[in-house]
Parts: structure tokens; sequence; C-alpha cells
């Protein structure tokens, strides 16, 4: 398997925990969650070179730190 295809899978995991965390009002577990799938996703989309997920993620990470920000 490569290394790709595990980032995204484990991207995924994090991800769906995030979500899990959110409906059950994990807070801030939840946007530590999220923050690291956001990442590894940012990472992923990096390395297959998809320009939709790079741009995603990197909109979605910088929410998520805003998140973080806000809240110190």
């Amino acid at each position: 398997m490569k290394i790709s295809c595990k980032i995204k899978w484990v991207a995924t995991i994090i991800t769906l925990a995030g979500a899990i965390a959110t409906a059950l009002m994990y807070d801030p577990l939840n946007i530590y969650l999220l923050n690291i799938g956001a990442l590894l996703f940012l990472i992923w989309g990096v390395m297959i070179q998809d320009k939709a997920m790079i741009t995603v993620n990197a909109g979605l990470l910088f929410i998520y730190i805003l998140g973080i920000w806000i809240r110190i």
C-alpha cells in the first residue's frame, strides 16, 4: 500500500472521529481532531496534486486553527 493511500485512510478515520466528537459535544477535542484530519488531507492533496483537495483542506485548516485561536 502506498504512503499516500495510508495518509488518506488515517485522515479519513481521524476526520470521522472529529465529527463524532462534534456530535457528542466533546469540545475542544473535536477541533483538534478535525485540525489533524484537515492537515493530513492537505498533505495528501499536495502529494497527489489535487488542487480542489488542497484548497478545501487549506481553508478548513485555517478555519479550525482560527477556532482554536479564538478559544485561547
